[in-house]
């Protein structure tokens, strides 16, 4: 059953989890890979396909709207700003390595698009970043299955153990982040609403302390 669901759809799925987001995926297709399931090569190309065509994407939506995304959330507009700082003392380095920064994976692309970061140039190394990432992201996962194997003997009873614990790791590392950015939300909230409410209080005590003369 396995089997025939990852012949039918494990690449497409692969395909759109490195397109949104990319590690837990790339991780399960390694390890699958190594179990058989999957050509460890053509889970390179497409995870290597998926993430450059998705961070392209967000790379030209930084371009067109970039502070209006950010803003959109109190998270991305802190990181995003915190971003933009790391790409103008070594945009080059970032380009190629913000993959590796977890977290950082929709924010940097929309950051380095704000920035001004050369379209032609990025097309490059945006390119050589996706594909250094979904090879050694893949070939640990598949190397994992290995060592998993030489401690455990044969894996094949345990590995749908394996595939549930990597995807609750996965699943709770997304949930983390999602309480996270609500916990964010709700103090940016406050702040503001703390900031109007003495914005408010100044003007009414400045009303009191000036008032205007009675006309004559």
């Amino acid at each position: 059953m396995l089997q025939q669901f990852l012949h039918d759809f494990g690449y497409f799925a692969l395909f759109l989890g490195t397109f949104f987001e990319g590690e837990t995926i790339l991780v399960l297709a390694g390890f699958l890979a190594f179990r058989g399931y999957m050509d460890i090569n053509i889970v390179v190309v497409v995870a290597f396909f998926g993430s450059y065509a998705g961070d392209q994407l967000w790379y030209f939506m930084g371009r067109k709207h970039g502070r209006k995304l950010l803003a959109r959330k109190p998270r991305w507009q802190m990181m995003g700003d915190r971003a933009l700082e790391h790409i103008r003392r070594h945009p080059d380095i970032w380009v190629l390595s913000f993959r590796f920064v977890y977290g950082l994976r929709t924010v940097m692309p929309v950051a380095i698009g704000l920035s001004g970061y050369p379209p032609g140039r990025y097309l490059l190394l945006n390119g050589i970043g996706a594909a250094i990432w979904a090879t050694a992201l893949a070939a640990a996962a598949y190397h994992f299955g290995a060592v998993l194997e030489g401690m455990l003997g044969s894996i094949k009873k345990y590995e749908l153990w394996v595939l549930g614990a990597l995807l609750v790791l996965g699943v709770g590392l997304w949930l983390r982040r999602r309480f996270k950015n609500a916990r964010l939300a709700k103090q940016v909230y406050a702040d503001e609403q703390a900031a109007k409410a003495l914005q408010l209080q100044q003007a009414e005590q400045a009303k009191t302390a000036d008032p205007k003369t009675p006309a004559e």
